[in-house]
C-alpha cells in the first residue's frame, strides 16, 4: 500500500520514511505542501497520507481541504503530524478534513497503530463502493429489463443498450441471474417428435 509522506523536517520525515518501509509500505515522500497536493490528485493517489501542518507552499490543513473537495470514489486516510496538542487544534485539524492526528516526536508503535487503522478504514471504504457499483449495475439491468426491447421480427434477436444484436438466450444470460435449461413445450413435442407422444401413450 502506498503512504505518502509530506513532511519538510528532513530528520523527521527520514524517520517516518524508516518507519514505513520497515512495516512494508511503498512510501512516497516529499518536503511541501504542494508536492504533496500534486501527488494526491493524480489517478492513482497513496491511500495514506501523513501531512505535516506547517509546510512550505500549502499547509497540511490546506492540502487536506483540497483533498476532500476533490470528487473520489475512494478517499484516502488523512493523518497530520504536528507539535501542536492543544483540544482546539485538533478540532481545528479534524475539521479540515483530516480522520486522525499524531503529535512530534511520533511514537513507532503508535503510529504503526494508526496506519493500520487507516488500512482497514480504506479497505472497507473500498468494498463498499464496490458494493454500490454492483447495486447500480443491478439496478441499470432491471430497468434495461422493464423497459421496451427491441427484438428483430425474423430473427428474433435483442438488441441490447450497446447497439448489439444477441440471442434470445444470450440476453437473458447476461442481464439477469435467471439459468436457462432446454426443453420442449408439449406444440414442439407434437410437431417435431411425434412417436414420443405415441409411445407415452400407449404406455
Amino acid at each position: 500500500m502506498k503512504v505518502l509522506i509530506a513532511e519538510d523536517d528532513v530528520t523527521s520525515r527520514t524517520l517516518l520514511e524508516l518507519c514505513l518501509e520497515k512495516q512494508g509500505y511503498e512510501v512516497l515522500a516529499v518536503d511541501n505542501g504542494q508536492e504533496a497536493w500534486n501527488l494526491m490528485r493524480q489517478d492513482d493517489p497513496p491511500a495514506i497520507a501523513i501531512l505535516d501542518w506547517m509546510m512550505p507552499g500549502l499547509t497540511g490543513l490546506e492540502v487536506c481541504r483540497r483533498i476532500r473537495e476533490r470528487a473520489s470514489d475512494n478517499q484516502p486516510y488523512l493523518i497530520l503530524l504536528t507539535a501542536r496538542d492543544e483540544r482546539a487544534d485538533l478540532l481545528t485539524g479534524l475539521d479540515s478534513g483530516a480522520d486522525d492526528y499524531i503529535t512530534k516526536p511520533f511514537d513507532g508503535e503508535e503510529l504503526s497503530a494508526r496506519l493500520k487503522v487507516g488500512e482497514r478504514i480504506h479497505g472497507l471504504q473500498a468494498s463498499l463502493n464496490q458494493r454500490l457499483r454492483e447495486l447500480q449495475d443491478a439496478l441499470s439491468q432491471i430497468k434495461a429489463l422493464q423497459g421496451v426491447l427491441p427484438i428483430c421480427s425474423y430473427c428474433h434477436k435483442i438488441r441490447d443498450d450497446r447497439e448489439v444484436w444477441l440471442k434470445l438466450e444470450q440476453y437473458i444470460q447476461e442481464h439477469s441471474m435467471a439459468r436457462l435449461s432446454h426443453s420442449l413445450c408439449p406444440e414442439c413435442q407434437a410437431r417435431y417428435y411425434p412417436e414420443s407422444i405415441a409411445a407415452s401413450e400407449e404406455a
